[in-house]
């Protein structure tokens, strides 16, 4: 306000002047939404309300020395600085009063901190002590009976070798797993085998009474054709019937050997022979029939499979019967691949494996289950007892016969022959 005399002309310094003022409300206003205290409230609405009185005296005195009442103007120009300094002490009190609240602020985080380090060493020596102590619990209670289990795994097993606690467990539950998943799957091996034997029990009766009832008449009805064929003289169209009517003859009577076999149990007549010789003579003995058929055989083996006790000539049936199939299988020809390997069913069991693989249409889903059926067949000439009797004849063996099909992905036979000594 010293320089309004020298100013009260200038039109800028009066703009400016009106700018610091809006300038002042305006943090006035945002400084009121801030606080809450009753002494905040209260010093802001003095400097709020001696503002006010300030800017109408001063806008007086600028009248004045407008008006060019200059003594006037000059008295009451002294009575607007007081009010000023009054806003300006009222100021400088609420700058004071924050700062000894931010004082006692960062007096109380200091406090907090001192108290935050303090809990924090506090929790360290707990964490620490109370780790030494499950460290002990472990190690008495669970570690030291971990270490004798597997010393007497050890023992038992005679290894005589120091190992990895945790990882010798390990190896025992994954054992104990894979044992039992072989056990589960051997015993739902011989739930099947008990009731396919059932089936056959039940049905083998009725197939031998029916066969030797079909037979007798059958061999005169031969008899009486071949007789017919060496005294009688046909014409082109009777010897075409003659012809049709024993092929028909020799249709039922293989059917009716057929039900023969399924009907006795097969009679093994073992030898000690690798079952690769088997495959090779059944390949051998299909060469024609495989030509025939456009159909190429692939054999996959690292070395012959061991030997073992088996009847060559049953086992030959089974694979002779799974190729014939195959090749059925495969209308416009196709690859039968044979892979040969040696595996372990259980630890200390070895069998020899026979995999006879077609890249055929595949078994469809819902039939799958009953192909091992008797009776069950999908060809218009089958009898449905070939599968049956080559399941039985590696039934007899010991071993089991699998099959692994995606319809549309081909079809894998698999047969597993336990290797036997005597």
């Amino acid at each position: 306000m010293g320089s309004d005399r020298d100013n009260q002309h200038n039109p800028d310094w009066l703009i400016q002047l009106s700018q610091y003022r809006k300038l002042f409300n305006e943090h006035l206003g945002v400084v009121k939404s801030l606080v809450n205290d009753p002494w905040e409230k209260n010093t802001l609405a003095q400097i709020e309300k001696d503002y006010s009185v300030y800017v109408a005296t001063r806008d007086q005195v600028i009248e004045l020395y407008k008006a060019g009442d200059k003594k006037n103007g000059f008295i009451l120009h002294k009575e607007v600085r007081q009010s000023f300094f009054n806003i300006l002490e009222l100021c400088d009190q609420f700058k004071a009063f924050h700062k000894n609240r931010i004082k006692e602020a960062i007096d109380i985080s200091q406090k907090e901190a001192n108290r935050l380090r303090y809990l924090a060493l506090l929790a360290i020596v707990s964490v620490t002590i109370l780790s030494l102590l499950v460290n002990f619990i472990f190690t008495r209670h669970i570690l030291g009976p971990i270490q004798k289990l597997v010393l007497q795994v050890d023992n038992q097993a005679g290894s005589g070798r120091t190992v990895n606690e945790v990882d010798a467990l390990k190896q025992s539950v994954l054992g104990l797993i894979e044992d039992a998943e072989q056990t589960h799957q051997k015993l739902k091996q011989s739930q099947d085998s008990l009731l396919q034997s059932e089936k056959m029990a039940l049905i083998g009766k009725l197939a031998a009474g029916t066969a030797h009832s079909i037979r007798n008449p059958l061999t005169s009805v031969k008899m009486r054709l071949f007789s017919l064929n060496r005294s009688c003289s046909f014409s082109d169209s009777q010897k075409e019937d003659f012809d049709v009517i024993s092929g028909e003859i020799m249709q039922v009577n293989k059917i009716v050997e057929n039900f023969l076999e399924f009907a006795r149990p097969p009679k093994l007549m073992v030898k000690k022979t690798s079952p690769s010789l088997v495959v090779d003579s059944a390949v051998r003995l299909l060469e024609q029939r495989l030509k025939s058929y456009r159909v190429t055989t692939r054999i996959i083996r690292s070395s012959l499979l061991a030997e073992t006790l088996l009847d060559p000539e049953q086992l030959k049936e089974v694979i002779v019967n799974i190729m014939i199939n195959a090749c059925e299988a495969m209308k416009n020809g196709g690859l039968i691949t044979i892979q040969e390997e040696e595996a372990y069913v259980e630890p200390l069991k070895k069998v020899d494996v026979i995999r006879i693989t077609d890249d055929g249409e595949g078994i469809i889903q819902n039939i799958k289950d009953r192909i091992f059926d008797p009776f069950f067949t999908t060809k218009e000439q089958g009898t449905g007892l070939g599968l049956n009797i080559a399941f039985n004849i590696i039934n007899e063996h010991g071993g089991w016969l699998d099959a692994a099909s995606e319809e549309g992905k081909g079809t894998s036979f698999i047969i597993t022959l336990p290797i036997k000594d005597a």
